[in-house]
């Protein structure tokens, strides 16, 4: 059961909405690699506003994936961000299918 997850709010900078797009597509194959990401979301929410949300049994998954290569993809392109990421931790009240 889940019972942590991540809410990831990014706004792409001007221009640079599809390539956004495009990483947040591709990482889904880095998550698949994460044993411990039970679900991971990639969502568009506007023209130019991104959103993760993902979900983990406990700490330690969340706590992985803080740390894993998603994350440091982020990092890695911060010029397609028009401000930092916004990254909230979050407690799973109730889920269904996870």
């Amino acid at each position: 059961m889940v019972s942590v997850g991540l809410f990831v709010r990014l706004e792409a900078a001007p221009g640079r909405e599809e390539d956004v797009a495009e990483l947040l597509t591709g990482a889904k194959a880095l998550v698949d690699e994460e044993p411990e990401t039970t679900v991971w979301f990639g969502v568009r929410l506007g023209p130019s506003t991104f959103a993760i949300f993902d979900a983990f049994e406990n700490e330690a998954g969340r706590d992985a994936h803080l740390n894993g290569k998603v994350a440091a993809a982020l990092g890695e392109h911060a010029d397609l961000w028009a401000s930092p990421p916004s990254i909230e931790q979050a407690d799973v009240l109730a889920s269904k299918g996870v």
